[in-house]
């Protein structure tokens, strides 16, 4: 990866007078008086530097582990309600240390909880895992923050609750401050959401799994999620859902404000659309499971023919290929075929079209697939594969039914507007 991050940096020379950021403290950071007081030394050099500034701030290192063991003690069966009114304890109390600290550095802060006028973040009620209504607490963000803002004062606010329309306080499952801090971040316009951590950034992979991880400057939206979802522990997996189109994130420490890794806000609403070349369908039956080691060359004999790889479906003793453009991708794949005994035989078929349905966290949409294949099924367009990728859904079909199924799935989800 290039290095972007002389260009990422916040710095004096790129401050406007109204620009905003947010900066989120994560529990693992918050450990005790000295890393509060740092933290707070960090903020105040921030506003110093003319910057607007929302905190967000976890519950200490390990408080909310222990609230939960009590809990189980006291009562296996606490109720939902009741147990996100104890859980929100913990960043009630940092919200409250954290302003005291701000305080002793001459930072005009304000607590933000769900106790007071000021709360923005309103939520299903989903108790213990809930999701924001972003439009509402878009509004709210306006009304009840950004005038603190322009009267110079800090907000701080406490990760990881919501609050129902009906008044209750909830929870957003572990790791809900990230989302917190993204959501804000959207709703304010943010120049970018500062996620303080106790390591520097993320790495190609977990330095406690894998010796010598590279360290990775800069990821995309839709790699970030990827990576989140296959169980990487740098972010709140939903807090990606609710960052905007060019919204920027910054995964960093105390140590590093203006380094760490850069995550790119480009996961977009919902999409639609045809991919622009014919795609042939390449089945490969006979794989000896003891080596499908050999699969790369068949990908491989595709490419020196001119194949572009667009997804491959694998099985222990067969493999679907779905290779856009080439000439005589199936004489390659063939001859690799025979050539290293990869298989028993291949077949083609070609004149299919890929249609592509992308957005963000599309895999939380509960039957999103079924949403997809349905109204193909109704119509007789016969499916030539699905791929689901978090938040892609890739289907194939013949291309002669292309744009009517583009239509019948557009309907469907309910995308208005073409890409």
């Amino acid at each position: 990866m290039s290095d972007s991050s002389s260009a990422e940096k916040i710095g004096p020379d790129d401050i406007g007078g109204h620009d905003v950021i947010v900066v989120k403290f994560g529990g693992s950071v918050l450990e005790n008086d000295r890393s509060i007081d740092r933290a707070a030394n960090l903020i105040r050099e921030t506003v110093d530097r003319g910057l607007g500034v929302v905190v967000v701030v976890s519950a200490m290192k390990g408080v909310t582990d222990q609230l939960i063991a009590l809990s189980k003690k006291v009562n296996p069966k606490m109720d939902p309600v009741l147990m996100d009114e104890l859980l929100s304890t913990g960043e009630k109390t940092s919200a409250r240390l954290m302003v005291a600290a701000l305080a002793s550095h001459h930072v005009d802060a304000v607590i933000v909880d769900p106790d007071t006028q000021y709360w923005p973040i309103v939520t299903d009620d989903r108790h213990l895992d809930a999701n924001p209504l972003m439009e509402v607490s878009r509004k709210r963000v306006e009304e009840r923050l950004t005038p603190l803002l322009d009267a110079g004062k800090v907000p701080v606010v406490c990760g990881f609750l919501g609050k129902t329309e009906g008044g209750k306080t909830t929870t957003m499952g572990r790791g809900g401050s990230d989302t917190t801090a993204v959501l804000l971040g959207n709703c304010l316009g943010a120049k970018e959401v500062v996620l303080i951590k106790d390591v520097e950034g993320i790495y190609s992979s977990d330095p406690d799994k894998v010796s010598n991880p590279k360290f990775v400057e800069m990821l995309h939206g839709e790699e970030a999620e990827m990576l989140a979802a296959g169980g990487a522990k740098f972010l709140h997996l939903k807090a990606l859902k609710y960052q905007g189109s060019g919204n920027r994130i910054r995964v960093t420490s105390l140590e590093k404000l203006n380094a760490g890794t850069i995550i790119k806000g480009d996961l977009s609403e919902m999409s639609l659309e045809i991919f622009p070349q014919g795609v042939s369908m390449i089945t490969v039956v006979g794989l000896d499971s003891r080596k499908l080691e050999l699969v790369p060359y068949l990908t491989k004999a595709a490419r020196d023919y001119g194949g572009s790889l667009l997804a491959l479906s694998l099985e222990s003793t067969s493999a679907i290929f779905y290779v856009a453009g080439g000439r005589n991708v199936l004489e390659g794949v063939h001859q690799a075929l025979v050539r290293e005994s990869a298989g028993k035989a291949v077949s083609s078929f070609d004149d299919l079209s890929m249609i592509t349905v992308k957005g963000m966290s599309l895999e939380t949409e509960t039957g999103i697939v079924q949403r997809v294949t349905q109204p193909l099924a109704r119509s007789s367009i016969n499916l030539y594969g699905i791929v689901t990728i978090l938040s892609s859904i890739r289907v194939f079909v013949s291309s002669s039914q292309a744009e009517a199924a583009l239509e019948l799935i557009r309907d469907a989800l309910m995308v208005s507007d073409r890409p």
